[in-house]
């Protein structure tokens, strides 16, 4: 497993670059596709990487974004990852953006897993995804100890799983690994020296363990205090 890692005096100089970054990374991708697909994380850390992101002067309607994962819960609700990207993302120049959900009104992901996946397929493989990561070495909605954890990382896993885990309060739908993976160009952002002290202890670690490693494979680690 390899990987970059940039490491950034502080987060705001971190979020102008990464932003310019992911532009330029759409931008090429854009040259040699028709439409391109961006996944992004929900939470808070993304926010203000979004809020440069949005004006970035790009072919934003040839732009399929979608969520890393989601939140069972409605798009109006403070738990929703959906409405931080309306709210931060799909604003300004890439408000011509197409979101592709993660949620659609049901009582269980299960219920819509279907239909969410066939709007997902044709947009695939992703062309740019940007990642989080927790402290617990989680990444989307693919933590340690989750219910579906095996099949999310599973080579021959599907477009998307519902995933349930000990201390997330709903259920969650996520992309797989495999799906991540796919990825022509993948990022991944993280603040805080605790979130780099586990993911330098957790380079040892079995991708049950530890999720994260699952993707990190020619990938770009953005870090800052």
């Amino acid at each position: 497993m390899t990987y970059e890692f940039q490491d950034y005096p502080d987060r705001e100089m971190l979020v102008i670059n990464l932003a310019n970054q992911l532009a330029g990374d759409l931008s090429q991708a854009l040259d040699h596709r028709e439409r391109v697909a961006f996944a992004v994380p929900g939470g808070t850390t993304p926010g203000p990487i979004f809020d440069h992101l949005c004006a970035a002067d790009l072919p934003w309607d040839r732009t399929d974004v979608l969520l890393t994962d989601e939140r069972w819960v409605p798009g109006d609700s403070d738990r929703s990852n959906t409405r931080l990207l309306r709210q931060r993302l799909l604003v300004n120049r890439a408000a011509e953006a197409r979101l592709l959900p993660l949620y659609a009104p049901a009582d269980h992901p299960e219920d819509r897993l279907e239909a969410l996946e066939a709007a997902i397929a044709p947009a695939l493989p992703l062309g740019v995804v940007l990642l989080g990561m927790g402290a617990d070495l989680h990444t989307a909605s693919i933590f340690p100890g989750a219910d579906r954890l095996d099949d999310a990382l599973d080579a021959k896993a599907p477009i998307l799983l519902p995933m349930r885990a000990p201390g997330a309060p709903e259920p969650r739908i996520t992309l797989s690994a495999r799906v991540l993976n796919g990825a022509l160009r993948k990022h991944v952002v993280i603040f805080g020296q605790e979130k780099r002290d586990a993911l330098e202890a957790g380079r040892n670690f079995s991708h049950a363990e530890a999720p994260v490693l699952s993707v990190l494979d020619g990938a770009t680690i953005h870090w800052a205090e």
